[in-house]
């Protein structure tokens, strides 16, 4: 035998062991399930807010500051336009100003609450309507937290982080 089979056999014999030293430690790692394969795909995926503002400026600015935040963010102007982002999407949390044309945000806010697929989704309001009558009536319509505008950016975002958090 030349020297080059021997080399040919030698490194054969080598390929071999890597490969058996291989399949003897992956078979003793452990097998992640598909539940906890999917559990962690989940984790993953950026939660989806949807803000709902009738104000273009307000709703692009919302927009940009969750997103920053690794949000998935959705908008709508309107009750129209809600109900066709509720169709296509798994929502985690809920911003909502109040002053909006045909339903109100109060309005809106209490058909969401009546709704069961959609009543544990936590609602913020956002709105220039500063009165405590406006806020109290907020709270009793539901809503988890309820933000003066103009707002701090810091506070909207610690906000949505505590509710979904705490969802």
């Amino acid at each position: 035998m030349s020297r080059g089979s021997n080399k040919s056999t030698s490194t054969k014999k080598l390929v071999e062991k890597i490969e058996k030293m291989t399949r003897d430690k992956i078979t003793r790692e452990k097998v992640v399930s598909l539940n906890d394969f999917r559990q962690l795909k989940k984790k993953e995926e950026p939660k989806t807010i949807l803000v709902i503002d009738d104000d273009e400026t307000m709703r692009q600015a919302l927009k940009r500051i969750f997103e920053s935040e690794g949000f998935k963010v959705l908008l709508a102007s309107d009750g129209t336009q809600l109900s066709n982002v509720l169709d296509e999407s798994q929502l985690e949390l809920i911003v909502l100003d109040i002053g909006l044309p045909w339903i109100n945000g109060f309005e809106l806010c209490k058909l969401l609450r009546e709704n069961e697929e959609l009543k544990k989704i936590p609602l913020v309001f956002i709105s220039a309507r500063t009165s405590e009558l406006d806020i109290r009536r907020g709270f009793e319509l539901g809503a988890d937290d309820y933000i003066k505008k103009p707002f701090d950016v810091n506070e909207i975002k610690n906000t949505v982080r505590t509710l979904l958090k705490l969802r």
